[in-house]
């Protein structure tokens, strides 16, 4: 009989258990989605004892709250050097980066994007972090989208409704590559990285004047 292939332990040092704890929570979604996370978990994970963890963690969503504030001040990064990077001062520039760097970021770190994303399972009311790294991000798109609109260079003046759309597109896209719905349309020649990226274009072509 095959012998079960032991479980992925972390390298866990004095000092550094929070860190642990949040990489095997990741571990365990990757592995079996969020039903399969629990503090107990990881602290086999950790190669701690069951009690360790909760000077650091209180429950599942203390350890998944903690996960989601780990990705997004990622996320954050990842789009404030990408707007950061724009060598011109179009708003519409700046805008595509914004999306082309959300994008790019599910993308690449899926299990993290999909935690930041469901809001059931993070307490999200009681971050700080998380609730401004969020604003961060979503300020820097729309103060392009409000320069566009000074600037006379979108078809609506309903802002709202405009940031609303572009939101929905970029989340959806990431959430269609993520979930694999992609395969169902065939789009030949482009790998489903540059696709979203050439639907966000399309996007654009489409509320700019």
């Amino acid at each position: 009989m095959a012998k079960a292939k032991a479980p992925h332990r972390t390298g866990y040092h004095h000092g550094n258990l929070r860190e642990v704890l949040i990489d095997a929570a990741v571990q365990l979604v990757e592995e079996g989605g969020p039903d399969n996370v629990s503090v107990r978990e990881a602290a086999k994970r950790a190669g701690v004892s069951p009690g360790a963890p909760f000077r650091h963690f209180s429950n599942k969503t203390a350890l998944m709250t903690a996960v989601a504030e780990q990705a997004m001040s990622r996320f954050r990064s990842e789009i404030t050097n990408a707007v950061e990077k724009v060598a011109t001062d179009d708003p519409i520039e700046r805008f595509a980066a914004v999306g082309i760097a959300y994008l790019r970021w599910a993308i690449r770190n899926p299990t993290h994007f999909q935690i930041i994303s469901t809001r059931n399972l993070i307490d999200w009311d009681a971050s700080e972090s998380l609730r401004h790294d969020n604003e961060a991000v979503r300020s820097l798109m729309e103060a392009s989208m409000a320069e566009a609109q000074r600037r006379n260079m979108l078809r609506s003046d309903d802002m709202a409704e405009t940031q609303i759309a572009a939101r929905a597109l970029v989340y959806g896209l990431a959430r269609m590559y993520i979930d694999g719905h992609f395969a169902q349309w065939a789009v030949a020649g482009h790998t489903g990285e540059q696709t979203v990226q050439n639907v966000l274009k399309h996007f654009i072509t489409l509320i700019v004047k």
